[in-house]
């Protein structure tokens, strides 16, 4: 695997750093089984996102803050502060996906061949809007262990290991969910960490 560069940015959309004050829940988690709330899951296809994220390979260790747009299959992240790079933008609509970093604007139909293209390897990005909810990506094959509420403790999907080591209270989405707060992504050498500071619905009328 390559050593991090600033390009890398756009792989620190998968990860993480540190925790914050989770909000206080209305019910806490293990009076709650995850098939009470998989359905509003699977039906939240519009939320922001703002925390953490961190890369580590056996060269290189990154960090940097994280908001992420998520509105359906379309999603604007922007990623800001590792080592005072400034801030970087992945963007995906129908037209396809662009980061934006300060060394330009760059284009490709998917993220994974933007990656490919811009670092020469790539990541599952298509896959973690449904990751980060805790969920598995569509089609492909997956095995997940649970705890005994029901909820992911770790899924292995694609050649990747999710690690599901927390979970923080959303009262504003879907009627209240508990979504994951920390999970760490691996596959081979390669370790992705990303910490939510604070999941929330979508500001109408506002951009990032």
């Amino acid at each position: 695997m390559k050593r991090l560069t600033t390009p890398l940015l756009l792989c620190l959309t998968l990860l993480a750093g540190c925790a914050s004050q989770a909000p206080t829940p209305e019910v806490a988690r293990d009076q709650v089984t995850w098939s009470e709330q998989r359905e509003r899951i699977e039906a939240l296809d519009a939320w922001r996102l703002a925390g953490k994220v961190g890369l580590r390979t056996p060269e290189d260790a990154v960090s940097a803050n994280l908001d992420w747009t998520q509105t359906g299959f379309d999603y604007r992240i922007l990623i800001s502060g590792p080592f005072g790079a400034g801030r970087s933008v992945l963007e995906s609509s129908a037209e396809g996906v662009t980061l934006t970093t300060g060394d330009g604007r760059f284009e490709a139909e998917t993220a994974e061949q933007l990656m490919e293209d811009q670092l020469g390897w790539a990541l599952p990005v298509s896959a973690l809007d449904r990751w980060v909810r805790g969920l598995p990506a569509y089609i492909l094959p997956h095995q997940t262990t649970t705890d005994d509420q029901g909820f992911p403790r770790q899924m292995k999907q694609a050649g990747w290991t999710i690690d599901y080591r927390d979970w923080t209270w959303a009262p504003d989405l879907n009627g209240g969910l508990w979504l994951p707060r920390r999970l760490v992504m691996s596959i081979d050498d390669f370790r992705a960490t990303l910490v939510v500071n604070e999941w929330r619905p979508i500001d109408t009328g506002t951009s990032a």
